[in-house]
Formats: structure tokens, C-alpha cells, sequence
């Protein structure tokens, strides 16, 4: 069969792309490299998390062949000087060889314990940013879910991988985890058992976390980020609204050359920060904390960031007893309602949402385009109560420290937190939909009565007004079509170009929606192969 012949080449980009896409062979190679991505820097958060996780994997390989995953007693005859003659674990030992003895070993430490730290914020913030802009509906409900998992998957790897030293800090943690595991009513005694061995700390929990932290829970994220990569390339790319952007189509860079090469530079900038932030930011200084011995607790025993709402939660949580007259009477400890009930809600309300907001709002359409969080007042506002809820959970991890710090009374930080759970998220919802609500209006008068020019105009009867620009030729209100609506002149055009200074512009140029000088890529609906035979 004898296909025709296109010459693109001196064809405009717009025009080459339809030809392109219309006579092109489609390869599942071709449409891979020919995926379109939009270009909005909201986008590069994913990729954060990405490029995070890559470092944890390269780190982590080097730490894996000089850690010693044991609780053998050894006495300590290393490098480190204060801890010398000192019994303790043979994991414990081996971090402290890796810190001073191993050539690199403390950048590298430092570097896995800040990208995990970077991966979980990211993933925080990549899902905070598909919540608010509705990137989750329908056909996304899947990878939604997917992301969530990724965070809460995260979080049983960040705590293994830092329970794994057996210093006086991770101890702590461990104490913790088996006293929430024992709280569980019926099984928690035998869950425990199983675990750790017998009774807490055992002689198997290092071990077996080590095997969990460095085969398990990677296998598992490596198996969550491939499932959702692959759900991104098999469905169109979410975009903001704009000229040219509709529901069937997106507008952006293709992925190879030009987005390929964007990215692996990004990497490398991401690789950059954390080799910098691990060998000028000291973090989880184990030489410092000790071996850990389970009569010794210090204060300020602060899990990593993502962590400290569970430790707020239970220290908010009430002394109250549940007795159940069974028996002798069954006890169910207070411990077990902020730290199992608790998570076990947010994990259903995030996975479930999709289709809470969908049956609330009887919309079952596909939706290809975000949503500006003004333009949903409800959901905005709801984001913003969960998001404080968070952070007074996590406020209350460190209130020992800040009543240390600022001479506040614990106690009185401690009903201050009270307080505040059940106060601060419903003030937040009210503030945040009155102010969606007051973005909303403002995007309406500028509609209507079109862009303030700051020129004051006096009127014949003495009264003064200011002109407006209007953005149409025509007389009635735009109608508004979820995209920026603009409010200063030059992004009408009405000014010349930005000022340039020395070291930076004085005044900030606009931004293009897409990168500068480059034509936007439509990546349309796919068409069947057209040949000269079959015209």
C-alpha cells in the first residue's frame, strides 16, 4: 500500500501539527514521544515527588551495603569518641560507622533522610494542588486514590527507615507504634506478638523492618508511581482554561525533544538541592540521642513533619476509658481513637471524595480542564478546614517545646489545642468561601465594567470617576469562562514591554501560557490512519 507524502517543513506550526497528527504513522513509539504536556509550573510538583524518590532509591543502595540490621550487643570502639566503651546494638554501631567511618556515609545519610522528607512534602502538596483545581474527577478517580495510597504508603516508609538506627530517638518511636498496635481491641495483643517476636523490643524487629523499609514498601511505591505514571500517559493531560484549550484537546510541548530535556534538567536541580541540603543542613544527628534503653525517655521526642498529627492527636485525646462488661470488663484505652480511628477516617474521606463530591454535585461528566479554587467555593473551603485541622494536630506534636521555648503553661497548651481542633477548621471553611465568594464578584466587575487605567476623569456636573478599559468592542457583560480574567493594563497590551534592570527586570514581564518563543503543541483526539488509498 502506497501512503502519500507530507512535507511540513516550511508548513506554519499550526498548520504542521494538524498535518502531523491527520497523516503521520501512529506507532505506539511516535504517540509516546509526541504526548503532549502542558506547561504550567503547578504541574512540576509531581515531579518533585518523582525526582525525590530516585535520589531515595540511589541513597538508599549505598546505605543497604554498610548497615547492619541486628540488635546483637556490641561495645562501640569507632571513630566517635564520646561513645566509646559504650554497649549498644550492632544497628546502632553500624549507623554511627556509616556517619564517621565510611567515606561519604554522612552526606549520604543525610541526603535519603531530607529526600524522604522532600518526597512527603511534595506528594502533599502535588495531591493539595489536584484537590483545589478538581483534577481528581471523573476520569481520574483512580489515580486519586492511587495518590493517596502513595502518601500513606510513604508514611510506612519514612517510619521504618527511621526506626531502623536503635537510637534513643527511634526507640521512642518503636515504644510508640507497639503501644498504639496493643491499643487495637481483640487482636492488638496478638499483632504485637507477631511483630515484634513476643514482647516489645524482641530480637527480630530490626531485622524485619530493614527487609520491609529497603524490599517491601519500595516494591510497593515503585508499583503505586508506575500504575499512576502509566494512568497519565493513558489519559489526556489535565489543563488550566485558556485561548485554544478545550475539553477534547491540550495545548503544551510534546514530550521529546523539548519537555524531555526540561525535565532531566529539573532533576538535576532537584538532585542539587538535596546534595546541598545534606551536606550543609545536619539532620537526625543519632550520635547525639544515644543508644536507645527503654527507661529512657527524653523531651522533645519529635517524629519527622508528616508524622507529629498523630502525636498531636493523641496528646489532645482525653484520659477516657471505654469498659466493656465482658467478663472482667474489656478496656478500650484512649490511645486507640486518635491514633487508629483517626487515620482509619482520613484514609476513607480521601479515597472515597471523588465520588462523595460527585453524588453531591450529580456531575458524572469527563473533565479534562481544572478549575480555578475560586470558582468552587465549597470544596476551597472544605480543602482549607482539612489543611488546618492538619496543622493544629501538628502544632500540638511540638506543644511541649513551644511552652519550653515561649514559658506558656503545657496544660494551658494543651486546651489551647482542644480549642482550637474544634474552632479553627470551621472558622477556616467560613473565611475561605466568604473569600471565594469576594474573588468571584471582583472577576464579575471587571467583566462588566472592564480594567481599572487609573485615569481620573472629571464630569461635567464636577464629579470625578475613574476610566475603565472595557475587554470587548461590544456593549453587555463577557461571560466568564473559568480562565484569568485580567485586571491591569498590560496584560491587555495597553503597555510597552518590561522595563529590564541590571541584575533582574524592574518590572516583571507578563507571562506567556506557554513557554516564550516556542509554538504550543494541540495534542487532539487520536484519528484513524489516512492513506492515498482510502481518501
Amino acid at each position: 500500500m502506497k501512503r502519500r507524502k507530507v512535507d511540513v517543513r516550511a508548513v506554519p506550526a499550526k498548520a504542521a501539527n494538524a498535518v502531523d497528527d491527520r497523516f503521520q504513522v501512529s506507532t505506539p513509539l511516535r504517540r509516546l514521544l509526541n504526548k503532549v504536556f502542558p506547561d504550567h509550573w503547578s504541574f512540576l510538583l509531581g515531579e518533585i515527588a518523582l525526582f525525590s524518590f530516585i535520589v531515595l532509591l540511589l541513597t538508599g543502595v549505598f546505605l543497604t551495603f554498610f548497615f547492619e540490621p541486628a540488635l546483637t550487643e556490641v561495645i562501640y570502639n569507632g571513630s566517635y569518641a564520646p561513645l566509646r566503651g559504650t554497649h549498644m546494638t550492632a544497628a546502632y554501631a553500624s549507623t554511627l560507622e556509616i556517619s564517621f567511618d565510611v567515606r561519604g556515609g554522612l552526606i549520604m545519610r543525610q541526603m535519603h533522610h531530607w529526600a524522604a522528607l522532600l518526597f512527603m512534602a511534595s506528594i502533599v502538596v502535588h495531591m493539595l494542588r489536584v484537590f483545589f483545581t478538581g483534577a481528581f474527577r471523573k476520569p481520574r478517580e483512580v489515580n486519586w486514590v492511587i495518590g493517596s495510597l502513595l502518601f500513606w504508603v510513604g508514611f510506612l516508609a519514612g517510619f521504618t527507615g527511621y526506626s531502623l538506627p536503635d537510637d534513643g530517638l527511634s526507640g521512642t518511636g518503636l515504644r510508640i507504634a507497639s503501644a498504639i498496635m496493643l491499643s487495637i481491641p481483640v487482636v492488638g495483643s496478638w499483632v504485637t506478638s507477631s511483630i515484634f517476636g513476643g514482647e516489645f523490643p524482641g530480637d527480630i524487629i530490626i531485622s524485619r523492618m530493614f527487609i520491609a523499609h529497603v524490599l517491601l514498601v519500595p516494591g510497593l511505591l515503585v508499583a503505586l508511581i508506575s500504575a499512576h505514571l502509566g494512568l497519565v500517559f493513558k489519559q489526556k493531560h489535565t489543563q488550566w482554561p485558556g485561548p485554544g484549550r478545550t475539553n477534547d484537546n491540550v495545548v503544551g510541548e510534546r514530550m521529546f525533544p523539548r519537555y524531555a530535556l526540561k525535565q532531566g534538567g529539573f532533576f538535576m536541580l532537584v538532585f542539587g538541592v538535596i546534595a546541598l541540603m545534606g551536606g550543609l543542613m545536619q539532620i537526625n544527628p543519632v550520635w547525639l540521642f544515644g543508644p536507645y534503653e527503654a527507661w529512657v525517655v527524653s523531651a522533645a521526642s519529635q517524629p519527622d513533619w508528616y508524622v507529629m498529627f498523630l502525636d498531636g492527636s493523641t496528646r489532645l485525646m482525653p484520659a477516657w476509658e471505654i469498659v466493656i462488661p465482658i467478663g472482667d470488663g474489656y478496656v478500650i484505652p484512649p490511645l486507640f481513637w486518635p491514633t487508629v480511628v483517626l487515620p482509619g477516617i482520613l484514609v476513607g474521606l480521601s479515597l472515597a471524595y471523588p465520588w462523595l463530591e460527585a453524588r453531591q454535585t450529580k456531575d458524572y461528566r469527563s473533565h479534562n480542564l481544572l478549575q480555578r479554587p475560586r470558582d468552587t467555593p465549597v470544596r476551597t473551603a472544605l480543602g482549607a478546614m482539612a489543611v488546618t485541622f492538619f496543622m493544629v494536630l501538628t502544632l500540638t506534636g511540638a506543644n511541649d517545646v513551644i511552652a519550653e521555648k515561649f514559658f506558656i503553661s503545657l496544660n494551658a497548651m494543651t486546651w489551647a489545642g482542644r480549642i482550637g481542633i474544634l474552632l479553627a477548621p470551621p472558622l477556616a471553611y467560613y473565611l475561605t468561601y466568604r473569600i471565594c465568594l469576594g474573588l468571584q464578584q471582583h472577576d464579575r466587575e471587571v467583566l462588566a465594567h472592564g480594567v481599572e487605567t487609573g485615569i481620573i476623569r472629571r464630569l461635567p456636573d464636577g464629579r470625578f470617576e475613574e476610566v475603565h478599559q472595557p475587554l470587548s468592542s461590544g456593549h453587555g457583560e463577557l461571560e466568564y469562562t473559568g480562565w484569568v480574567v485580567p485586571k491591569k493594563m498590560n496584560r491587555l497590551g495597553a503597555l510597552g514591554p518590561a522595563i529590564k534592570g541590571f541584575f533582574y527586570p524592574i518590572e516583571k514581564p507578563v507571562e506567556a501560557p506557554v513557554s516564550p518563543g516556542h509554538p504550543p503543541v494541540e495534542e487532539r483526539p487520536e484519528r484513524s490512519e489516512i492513506s492515498s488509498d482510502n481518501r
